[in-house]
């Protein structure tokens, strides 16, 4: 080689060089490599060529890498980065670009949808689209502010976390000191959970919205100390249902019985407001409600839709998982979750409650339609002596997701059976949770907007009635679901596309990408207001629906959040170290991650 070297033009090439200037050349060029391949030492750079700093409640991930690989690689679109602690906007360079653009498809119908709030509802409870103007339904307190300042911090939509945090700073604890009769439970879920839930996302990095980020949780200790009183008030374990905020006083429900859903759906909250705060009284406060519901008789698990604050005694003999009784089983199992499930041996009665009343439902609710065999959870609204009933709320499809994550505690399914980790249980749950989510989308399908009623009936051997299907006569399950003429109305629910998003974590199918991508399509397609938001509807089973002319909070809060998870990279808010409140506000599970 050293002879054919020498023999070649390349020898004289080089001779025809001093030494000195080749040494130069190599040095020059080695200094330049240098300077290319040079990261900050602040930072490390995984595999990804993502930085990653620590921060005080977990990790930031910012994109970019060396600036030898920025330059010789195209940027990945992303929104601006996000400034919480714990999640970046979603995206990441290991996402195909159709799933980013469908992303951000979301992200700009969640703008589209503050931009008409913020136009004709600042400050109001709700928006109603068409008439352009606000409404205060839940008591005045701003709840779409609240319930969508973590959905633009996770999306990164950091113009709206401006907007809607400078209205918590100004005029939230005036509102709550104000303020007359709330819900105790819908003001825990929707402002307890959104103000936690933003706290938690705040950056933790000195100067950077650290006034907001204090603001949040005095605003939540204001709040909550005014709710204790539905608690302090009531002669039992189980609280009043309604609190007036100003004078801090607390009285039961129209008909004195509360929401069986509603008393204990509360602990995620409290729990972690104690956790932040280190004062023991709210969750102890909200953990005595479960305590004291373990004690009580059910039907395999099961329990009726409501129950008495004056005697603490169930009432009725009502089983759903619909309305009124949804929620109940969901934080049996999340409460667990975030208390370190099985590291908490004091709470192990949750999971064991969790576990029958899911028996409960395999062996008493659960039915199949006929001619086509979808899986459905019906009702026993006489108990269980009584008739059966094949309705089923769009609220029941909640349950999909929570059967998912009670099988495999938010890991996916692939490494939950490689460690071995999944009984036959957890296997039935799975299958269930799978057959249902086909379901769920299958009461979007068979209508004519694509959009799912409020309430469906199913085709059984023993129920059926002619000429009420969806609409959509191509649909294959157009035979298997009734849908009653009061019944059609959609209010822009999540339920369903709260179930994908979980059932995509842990089973990683793609197809449930692609259906939560056509509910999106037909929200897009039916409910959208050209003037700013998006409208619920009257009637779903026609291609011209009334427009209702109102938007939830939870649209925001939670139906596009949990849209654009569905899309976005699975490590942003990851099962297995969060659990989400029934609003959807992302709650950390003790011990998973460092917090404040």
């Amino acid at each position: 080689m050293t002879r054919s070297l020498l023999n070649s033009n390349m020898k004289r090439n080089c001779l025809s060089c001093s030494m000195g200037k080749f040494l130069m050349l190599l040095m020059i060029l080695g200094v330049a490599c240098l300077m290319l391949i040079h990261s900050s030492p602040a930072q490390s750079v995984d595999g990804l060529g993502k930085h990653i700093s620590n921060t005080g409640e977990g990790k930031i991930t910012s994109f970019g890498g060396s600036k030898l690989g920025r330059l010789l690689r195209k940027p990945p679109r992303l929104p601006p980065r996000l400034p919480p602690a714990n999640s970046t906007s979603g995206l990441s360079p290991n996402l195909d670009s159709k799933w980013i653009d469908r992303q951000q498809s979301v992200k700009k119908a969640f703008l589209h949808a503050w931009l008409g709030y913020k136009k004709y509802a600042m400050g109001y409870d709700e928006l109603m689209p068409v008439s352009q103007h606000g409404v205060d339904g839940l008591g005045g307190l701003g709840a779409t502010i609240v319930d969508a300042l973590d959905t633009a911090m996770i999306m990164g939509a950091n113009e709206v976390v401006s907007e809607a945090s400078g209205w918590v700073e100004t005029q939230l604890s005036s509102r709550i000191s104000q303020k007359g009769q709330v819900n105790l439970f819908e003001t825990t879920i929707r402002v307890l959970g959104g103000l936690l839930s933003a706290y938690h996302l705040s950056p933790v990095e000195a100067g950077i919205n650290s006034t907001s980020k204090a603001i949040y949780l005095e605003t939540a200790k204001n709040l909550a100390d005014r709710l204790l009183s539905a608690f302090t008030s009531s002669p039992t374990a189980v609280p009043y249902s309604d609190v007036v905020l100003h004078d801090s006083s607390s009285h039961p429900a129209p008909g004195g019985l509360s929401s069986t859903s509603e008393v204990s759906t509360l602990q995620l909250e409290f729990n972690y407001l104690s956790t932040l705060s280190g004062d023991p009284k709210y969750s102890i406060a909200a953990m005595k409600v479960l305590e004291h519901l373990k004690t009580l008789p059910k039907v395999e698990g099961l329990v009726p839709i409501y129950i008495s604050p004056h005697t603490g005694e169930f009432s009725g003999d009502n089983i759903r998982l619909g309305s009124r009784g949804d929620s109940y089983y969901e934080y049996l199992l999340k409460v667990w979750l975030q208390k370190g499930a099985s590291r908490d041996s004091n709470l192990t009665y949750l999971h064991d409650m969790y576990e029958e009343a899911m028996k409960g439902v395999r062996h008493l609710l659960v039915r199949k339609t006929i001619p086509k065999g979808l899986v459905f959870v019906g009702e026993l609204p006489y108990g269980p002596k009584g008739g059966f009933s094949p309705k089923m709320d769009h609220l029941v499809c909640f349950l999909s997701g929570n059967l998912a994550l009670g099988a495999t505690k938010g890991l996916t399914k692939e490494k939950a059976m490689r460690d071995n980790l999944l009984n036959f249980e957890d296997l039935e749950n799975l299958k269930l949770a799978e057959d249902l989510a086909k379901t769920c989308f299958e009461m979007y399908s068979v209508t004519s907007t694509g959009l799912a009623p409020e309430i469906a009936y199913f085709h059984t051997e023993e129920f059926s009635e002619g000429g009420l299907d969806g609409g959509n006569k191509n649909a294959e399950y157009v035979n298997d679901i009734i849908i009653k003429p009061a019944d059609r109305h959609n209010l822009l629910r999540p339920e369903t596309v709260e179930s994908l998003f979980i059932l995509y974590r842990i089973t990683e199918d793609p197809k449930y990408r692609e259906w939560g991508w056509q509910i999106f399509e037909a929200f897009e397609k039916f409910t959208r207001v050209e003037s700013g938001g998006y409208t619920s509807l009257d009637d779903v089973t026609t291609v011209h629906p009334p427009r209702r002319d109102k938007m939830e909070t939870f649209f925001l809060g939670e139906t596009l959040k949990y849209l654009y998870l569905l899309f976005g990279d699975s490590s942003v808010i990851p099962l297995d170290k969060y659990v989400f409140n029934t609003e959807a506000h992302p709650i950390p599970i003790e011990g998973a991650i460092m917090t404040e």
